[in-house]
């Protein structure tokens, strides 16, 4: 056996997590408050190997509140637990249980968790009154995943993190098992990160500069006990927002379950999508982990010290819940920021990822007893660091206990998601009243929410949809939600949607309904391309993906999830136009500037940078104005940065039900408006190929069809 007669030598604190050298692993820990802590050594992966466990001792093994200890002779794809003896106290927040074995928070990579049962780690006794404050004599060791030494080295080719500006980035979330888990994806690895890889080139179509991945970091599939009413089926947890051990990528998602090929196997889906010119965002989650509230497992965080890592109530028994999730991450204890600063640093160093965006990221802003901090460290710090400089930090900016902060969030120069944007945008197209002022704001970039604080237009990320909500397919079929195979009876999910579903609920063939559904999907995608601000888009809204009415698939790891391949082409039109939208926004430095709009700047007698009209071209009276705008934008100096100057636009909108002819101003000195874009009309003239705009037959009036924006462009007349 590999694990007779080992050595166990000192070892360091630090690095935290299993360190492989060329002699061994060092081996280390954080524990304040534990009495002993034992290093749990197994012989392969397999449930039933034989281990070994190894007592730390506190006068040789322990630096502070670290434990560690070296192993000579320990390679990479070794397989480690801890346990951690101490106080059982729930009153007191203390919750170490010897009999139950616990992952290394700096785990990276586990074994297999497909049957994984939560309950077995319970710490307490579930079968006796009082639950939770019970004790469980129950060892949990062959139930348990593993974790695994990993060997780091691996060939980048000179890679490095593409981390663009985000005002030149066009996001695209998508979710790494469902890009290619249908049996229509037609590709050699469904469902994992060599699927990512084989679709790089429809990535490359399409135009668009980064991925933002839902939840990559291990989690457990089959935590969710309901069943699809309908089916039978079991429910499983497909988002991933539930997180079991940061540093390690979800092992279900690699083609090579080789224990350990996970790290190797996302590592070359993010160098092939940087070779490609894709960078890759992450969406992290460290509001909450998987270990729930007071009755849920413990196999990590709760059994090393449960009252450092999370945020409990003043009856220190029960947590405090401001993930909704069951308990809250202390993300402002020293402990837990060192903690939460290594986890990102690994991720860009060692993994070369780009950014990441911060699930309730309001969370990270609350101190030890879940108040609002109005200059919080941890916020502060993942702004500040030098090694994360470069690095997106986008933040979701609100959390599930009241926190909501758009437009304030903390710590210098996060990125937020901008809800307020994917509200009065929605609400505008669907022709609700008193909304075209505030529809103007979010055109010009949202300054209401971001100039105060010295942060720019690209600091709001601009989104119609998202996983979390309807896809935009969906929002224009559909009034109402129909999540009935969450097995929730239709409770979960948002009620307010600001859909429409044009005239039939759901899916139709009628072809006019269709026609002002596909229309709307145009606008919703051109008025993000064209607004200031940093524009994101839901995973298959480009060619029509719908999950028919639910608006909370969170549970849904099939076909109401997974991209269905066969729509690019079924909906080529609609494909055609946002793949032309986004490489418009993209040649275009007027809508990627990076500051404000600033009018004359001060100069009356100055060109203004943009000049905003009413349909007869008079200056709007905002407290009237009804379903139509148009704004002129001047594109000299769009970037100034770069001394790049752009055309000029002229850009109106009608949201409503007729037929609407605009007067347009006089065009720039010797030029001529010339088409480019009316989602009007229909393919391929709704949006013209670069160098194909159109003159327009006349250069002082333009008539706008019933739900349709158009942009004109400035250009020199060309003569044959």
């Amino acid at each position: 056996m590999i694990l007779d007669n080992l050595a166990v030598e000192t070892g360091k604190a630090l690095p935290l997590g299993a360190s492989l050298t060329n002699e061994g692993v060092n081996f280390s820990i954080f524990s304040r408050n534990a009495a002993s802590v034992t290093l749990v050594l197994f012989e392969s992966e397999e449930p039933e190997s034989p281990h070994i466990e190894i007592t730390l001792d506190k006068r040789g093994h322990k630096t502070g509140n670290i434990w560690h200890c070296f192993i000579r002779g320990l390679k990479a794809g070794t397989c480690y637990l801890y346990r951690a003896d101490g106080p059982y106290f729930p009153e007191k927040g203390q919750r170490f249980n010897k009999h139950k074995t616990l992952l290394d928070p700096y785990a990276k990579a586990l074994t297999d968790l497909t049957n994984w049962d939560y309950v077995k780690c319970a710490g307490y006794d579930p079968n006796q009154p009082g639950c939770d404050l019970t004790y469980s004599y129950n060892d949990d060791i062959s139930n348990q995943p593993r974790c695994i030494v990993i060997d780091n080295s691996f060939n980048w080719e000179g890679d490095t993190p593409i981390n663009y500006p985000l005002r030149f980035s066009v996001i695209y979330e998508a979710h790494v098992k469902g890009i290619t888990a249908h049996s229509n994806s037609g590709v050699e690895h469904p469902g994992t990160y060599r699927g990512v890889i084989e679709k790089i080139p429809f990535f490359k179509d399409l135009g668009i500069t980064s991925i933002e991945f839902l939840p990559v970091q291990e989690f457990n599939e089959k935590e969710i006990p309901r069943h699809d009413p309908k089916t039978g089926t079991r429910l499983t947890n497909y988002w991933g927002y539930s997180t079991v051990a940061f540093f390690a990528p979800k092992g279900s998602y690699s083609s090579d379950r080789t224990p350990g090929a996970q790290v190797r196997e996302f590592k070359e889906m993010v160098k092939a999508l940087h070779k490609a010119g894709i960078e890759v965002i992450l969406d992290i989650v460290f509001n909450h982990t998987a270990e729930g509230n007071e009755q849920g497992p413990t196999f990590s965080f709760r059994g090393l010290d449960n009252s450092i890592y999370y945020i409990l109530n003043d009856n220190r028994r029960y947590y405090q819940n401001y993930s909704g999730c069951g308990n809250t991450m202390n993300c402002n204890h020293p402990v837990v920021r060192t903690f939460i600063m290594d986890c990102l640093r690994y991720w860009v160093m060692e993994m070369h990822v780009d950014g990441f965006r911060f699930d309730l990221g309001s969370i990270l802003g609350r101190d030890q007893n879940g108040n609002i901090m109005e200059n919080p460290p941890t916020l502060e710090q993942i702004a500040e660091d030098p090694v994360l400089s470069s690095t997106k930090i986008i933040a979701e900016a609100w959390d599930a206990g009241g926190a909501y902060q758009v437009g304030w969030f903390p710590g210098g120069r996060w990125a937020e998601w901008n809800d307020k944007y994917r509200d009065n945008v929605r609400k505008y197209w669907r022709g609700d009243p008193k909304e075209t002022r505030d529809f103007a704001t979010r055109l010009s970039g949202s300054s209401d929410l971001y100039l105060r604080d010295g942060r720019k237009p690209f600091h709001s990320i601009n989104f119609i949809t998202s996983h979390d909500g309807f896809t935009m397919k969906d929002l224009v079929s559909f009034n109402g939600k129909y999540n009935e195979a969450n097995g929730e009876e239709n409770r979960d999910g948002s009620n307010n949607n600001l859909s429409y579903n044009y005239g039939i609920e759901g899916h139709t063939s009628d072809p006019v309904i269709n026609m002002i559904r596909d229309r709307q999907i145009k606008n919703f995608i051109a008025t993000m391309m064209i607004s200031l601000g940093t524009p994101m888009i839901l995973g298959g809204d480009e060619f029509g993906r719908t999950q028919n009415g639910n608006n909370n698939a969170y549970c849904q790891d099939n076909e109401i999830s997974w991209y269905d391949w066969s729509l690019p082409e079924k909906n080529k039109d609609l494909y055609r136009f946002i793949k032309e939208i986004i490489s418009f926004r993209l040649r275009h430095p007027g809508f990627m500037r990076p500051e404000f709009y600033t009018g004359r700047n001060g100069n009356y007698n100055a060109i203004p940078d943009i000049v905003w009209y009413n349909e007869k071209g008079h200056s709007p009276n905002w407290d009237k104005i009804g379903y139509f705008l148009a704004l002129e934008v001047d594109g000299s100096r769009a970037d100034i940065l770069a001394d790049r100057d752009d055309n000029d636009f002229y850009i109106m909108f009608n949201a409503s039900l007729e037929i609407q002819p605009f007067s347009i101003a006089h065009p720039p000195h010797k030029k001529k408006w010339f088409r480019a874009i009316d989602t009007g009309l229909l393919s391929p003239n709704d949006i013209c190929t670069q160098g194909n705009e159109q003159p327009l037959s006349s250069q002082t009036s333009y008539s706008l069809k019933a739900r349709s924006l158009a942009v004109l462009i400035s250009k020199r007349e060309q003569h044959g």
